[in-house]
């Protein structure tokens, strides 16, 4: 307790408040990524099901999907906007010692937002000014403009848990910086695939939650079928790829970063033989109070044999590693997120075994509350992970090379505590403006369906389909017309 207490009041009094700021804003931005990255692909799949079959119910999906993934966009910008400044406000140590290195991937990220912008537009746009054959073949970069943005935060990010491409001059200062080494780092792979993943998987479920939700309220038609079925069928066949890109990731960083696993997984003592711990509570004198303790697992899963040497947070000075308080805080977190993924694998088997012995979704209402609940659990399971990979790497925000005191602002800790309570109300204005727009836009959706099956005169583009009528579709209409022919709807129109 006396260490963790000196450590603390060396900290700078300007320390608490920048990483509270930066962690608001970063745990706010993070909801807004899974639709941001994953939703433009999850919207041309349906988009694509609805050329390829000359189906109008999924054509409208699509278009409503796409003005979600507008407004979701408008909104990011602005707290992506915020998260840009705050790193040159709060850690100015940071960037003006090592900006030229990492510095990239932050420029490759603001190239992707300003193309992703662009094709949103002309996606948006395109709806019915294009087209149908040119709509979709312009809208194909969307996903990738998407993809290239995580490429350059995870660049970014993985670099700052294994710095690489550079040498210090005598003065410590970075020099001979090489940009494909700085940016492929040991730990980009791993990051990498495992977060586009989680986002494939997250906004699956996200979506397909909305539509769960008005199963459950008795709302069967195929509209709600069908935006069920294709978001959360991503979601369920990558939810086991997940499982085992989370396995490996936490393998590299054992490899990698042993003392943040040490942290992960409250290892105090290098040792062979190591329990794991779920949940559980690491003391200051290494003792670990509550949790389930599981004999030898802990080394097993490090190395696939009880006598795995495990790296323990004493194989460093206690001023090189987490404290008692934040590694437990990234076992937690480390630990919410595996049981999160673990039930979301028993939601994907449950849905995969009804689908290929019946070739229906399955019946159980069960089954409906467990999928509209994975997508507020997919969310809290990224969050979880941000949570692990920033807390569990303290005290350094450079990995060996900067610890977080030495990179943050001189600004006084009044006025970051005071900018922290001003950002908080702003952003709960914005998501508030967020949500109330989405619920108009349901509420109009909804309206719209209700007129168009009571067979009332439409009003606007909403109550028809999104290329017009689709009695007779247009020669490009249709990628691939073979075999092509609209699939009846619930109610026996096509």
């Amino acid at each position: 307790m006396h260490t963790t207490l000196h450590l603390l009041a060396d900290a700078p009094a300007q320390l608490l408040p920048a990483r509270q700021l930066m962690a608001f804003t970063l745990a706010s931005h993070i909801i807004l990524v899974p639709l941001g990255v994953a939703l433009p692909l999850i919207t041309l799949l349906m988009h694509y099901r609805g050329l390829r079959r000359n189906d109008p119910v999924a054509l409208l999906l699509a278009r409503r999907w796409s003005a979600v993934m507008a407004v979701q966009f408008a909104i990011g910008v602005v707290t992506g906007t915020v998260l840009s400044f705050e790193f040159g406000l709060l850690w100015p140590g940071l960037m003006g010692k090592w900006g030229d290195v990492f510095g990239i991937g932050f420029g490759v990220e603001a190239w992707a937002f300003f193309l992703e912008a662009v094709l949103i537009a002309i996606y948006l746009y395109g709806w019915r000014r294009l087209k149908p054959r040119t709509h979709f073949l312009l809208a194909l970069p969307l996903p990738a403009a998407a993809l290239l943005g995580a490429f350059g935060i995870l660049a970014a990010n993985s670099w700052m848990n294994t710095p690489r491409g550079f040498s210090l001059d005598s003065a410590g200062n970075p020099v001979d910086v090489d940009i494909w080494s700085a940016i492929f780092t040991p730990m980009f792979g791993p990051q990498y695939w495992h977060f586009v993943v989680a986002m494939l998987v997250t906004a699956g479920y996200v979506v397909a939650g909305v539509y769960a939700v008005g199963w459950l309220r008795g709302r069967r038609d195929r509209y709600h079928r069908l935006g069920f079925t294709i978001p959360f069928t991503v979601a369920a066949v990558l939810t086991p790829v997940q499982f085992m890109l989370g396995d490996s990731i936490a393998r590299s960083v054992f490899h990698k970063q042993p003392v943040k696993f040490a942290a992960m997984e409250i290892v105090w003592e290098t040792d062979t033989h190591v329990p794991e711990y779920m949940f559980g509570r690491l003391h200051p004198d290494g003792s670990i109070s509550g949790g389930i303790k599981i004999p030898q697992l802990d080394s097993i899963l490090a190395g696939f044999k009880p006598s795995t040497k495990v790296t323990g947070l004493t194989s460093v000075p206690a001023s090189e590693r987490p404290t008692a308080t934040q590694a437990t805080i990234a076992h937690w977190a480390f630990d919410i997120m595996v049981v999160i993924g673990s039930l979301l694998l028993l939601l994907a088997l449950w849905y995969g075994l009804v689908w290929l012995r019946h070739r229906r979704l399955p019946a159980s209402p069960w089954f409906f509350r467990g999928a509209a609940c994975a997508g507020v659990a997919s969310v809290v399971a990224v969050e979880c992970g941000w949570i692990t990979t920033e807390v569990g790497r303290q005290p350094w925000i450079v990995y060996q090379n900067m610890r977080v005191a030495e990179a943050v602002t001189s600004t006084r800790s009044t006025s970051l505590w005071i900018m922290l309570g001003l950002v908080i109300v702003v952003y709960v204005l914005i998501f508030g403006s967020l949500l109330a727009v989405l619920l108009k836009m349901r509420t109009r959706w909804r309206l719209a369906d209700e007129r168009r099956q009571a067979g009332e005169p439409g009003e606007g583009p909403e109550l028809d389909t999104p290329y017009g009528p689709r009695s007779r579709p247009p020669a490009d209409d249709v990628l691939a017309s073979r075999g092509a022919g609209s699939e009846p709807t619930e109610d026996g129109r096509s």
